[in-house]
């Protein structure tokens, strides 16, 4: 296959390449190691961003004991400066030139090791007690510029899904590949994390039951109450610490292993060159392709629609259904069962098209978050719903990914001469992701803010209880329904994707692109 401009042989990788990509039609298939190697560089991303996305805001909230005004504003502007700059990385990466290891790969090395730092540090306190405008600035400074490094790694990796050779099945298989280890990488996050703090969050609420209970404590006994719960909220500081540190080694290891084992190769209608058009005009050609803002519409409310019943399942949990003791057991329940029902959906995918399979999986979610809602102090019941919503939680991850390719190609098919655009499409496809995530986190915290929340409270009141309800399930259910709503109007089935593959062959093949001045 065609590889990188330069000696390319000197780069070691997991599999040899022994066919130049002159053709679409007689490329080979992907090899199982390039698949495998190519899944386990998008871990670090799902590891790092989910371990945010479960702890981050009890972190805030009860850990550093922000207030809820203050760690509203950090958890969506946040977001929000990690979808901006999306795009603008996105147009950056397709204006950088090919190197020796390629166009895509560089920006992954470069941006690993800040990226480690910034997220280690985004979980440090550096002192045990600080002003509210300390705390504000420090953590979202170290916010910003973690997710910033995020981006460059995580959208040419995810760009790279359309440069690994093969055809279509490949691409699909590929990505299959890639779910199964990012839901795996979630799972071995969430399980640290939660294995390691979760037990001082366990103890912090033993100390509020003895509070409660004990109405007539002794002076003395009182005060040996309020010193365990200072020393083991610094025991719960450093605990955060020592995840962040696990889980950025974990992050380095995959990194090293994608490097070593995925090279470029070059795709139909698409050369890995520089792009000559401005960034209006590329960001203006990709955003009125309608299959892709119908799909990007779809995705932006079930992924909204799943964050915000993440961001606040910990605060659920443990004040609204008396389970905060379980809380880490269930999350790790919740993403074994999305790991190993990625495989399932593969399959449905396959047998039934991917605008069918994503109808069924998501239409799940919707019972499951109402029967959770309305339990209280029913563990047994809470790990079978967990097991549903994980094997929903896996549609979620794989069939938009899976869905994206198809949309590009569409676009190269009636804009052969428009190449190499592929990374502004998946930009602006994580943009609307993650703003997402932003404006869930966000609005959820804010509104626990308005209904009283109090931080480092052992009982809240029936307002925040309430809210924490809303937010958990009936909000979550009408976003989840306004996205199938717009996957249903999503218009390449498979019969139309089977016609893209054979006119993007074909192009390919001819190697004569028309319409070259939609691109000037």
């Amino acid at each position: 296959m065609a590889s990188s401009s330069g000696n390319i042989q000197d780069h070691p990788t997991c599999e040899m390449d022994t066919a130049e990509n002159d053709n679409q039609s007689k490329a080979p298939g992907i090899p199982l190691s390039r698949k495998l190697c190519y899944a386990i560089g998008g871990m670090p991303y799902q590891m790092t961003s989910n371990a945010k996305g479960f702890f981050m805001q009890i972190f805030l909230l009860d850990v550093v004991e922000m207030g809820a005004s203050y760690a509203s504003i950090i958890l969506f502007l946040g977001r929000a400066w990690d979808a901006v700059t999306d795009p603008l990385i996105g147009y950056a990466v397709s204006k950088s030139p090919r190197t020796r290891i390629g166009k895509l790969i560089p920006w992954i090395v470069f941006s690993m090791p800040f990226g480690v730092l910034s997220y280690i540090m985004l979980w440090y306190t550096p002192q045990d007690t600080m002003s509210p405008g300390f705390s504000f600035c420090w953590y979202f400074v170290w916010c910003c510029l973690f997710d910033t490094f995020m981006s460059c790694y995580h959208v040419p990796y995810s760009s790279l899904n359309m440069f690994l050779g093969g055809n279509d099945r490949d691409r699909d298989s590929a990505t299959g590949y890639r779910m199964g280890m990012e839901v795996l990488a979630t799972l071995a996050g969430a399980a640290i994390q939660g294995q390691i703090v979760g037990v001082y969050h366990a103890k912090r609420l033993k100390v509020c039951s003895m509070q409660q209970n004990d109405t007539d404590v002794l002076a003395h006994k009182h005060t040996a109450l309020l010193n365990d719960t200072t020393v083991n909220l610094q025991n719960t500081r450093k605990a955060y610490v020592i995840a962040a540190l696990v889980i950025g080694f974990i992050y380095f290891m995959c990194c090293l292993v994608f490097v070593l084992g995925v090279k470029e190769q070059l795709a139909p209608l698409s050369k890995l060159d520089r792009i000559n058009l401005p960034y209006l005009t590329g960001m203006k050609m990709v955003v009125s392709h309608i299959p892709y803002v119908k799909l990007v519409f779809g995705f932006l409310f079930a992924s909204l629609a799943f964050q915000m019943a993440q961001g606040n399942f910990a605060l659920f949990c443990t004040y609204a259904a008396n389970m905060g003791g379980y809380f880490q057991h269930l999350v790790i329940i919740l993403l074994t069962a999305a790991t190993l029902s990625t495989p399932m959906w593969q399959t449905l995918l396959v047998k039934l098209g991917k605008k069918t399979t994503i109808f069924i999986g998501l239409s799940t979610y919707i019972p499951v978050l109402i029967v959770i809602s309305l339990l209280r102090n029913s563990f047994p019941a809470f790990i079978i719903l967990s097991m549903l919503a994980g094997a929903s939680l896996a549609a979620l991850y794989l069939l938009p990914w899976s869905m994206l390719p198809d949309v590009v190609d569409d676009f190269k098919v009636k804009n052969p001469s428009c190449q190499d655009l592929e990374p502004l499409f998946y930009s602006c496809y994580v943009f609307f992701n993650k703003f997402g995530g932003g404006m869930a986190v966000g609005i959820s915290t804010l509104v626990l803010h308005f209904a009283g929340y109090k931080p480092g409270a052992c009982k809240h009141n029936s307002q925040v209880i309430f809210s924490l309800r809303m937010l958990f399930a009936p909000v979550p259910i009408c976003l989840l329904l306004i996205g199938m709503v717009m996957f249903y109007f999503y218009p390449i089935t498979e019969k139309r994707r089977q016609e893209i593959q054979t006119a993007l062959t074909k192009a390919a093949a001819e190697n004569t692109p028309k319409g070259e001045e939609l691109c000037l």
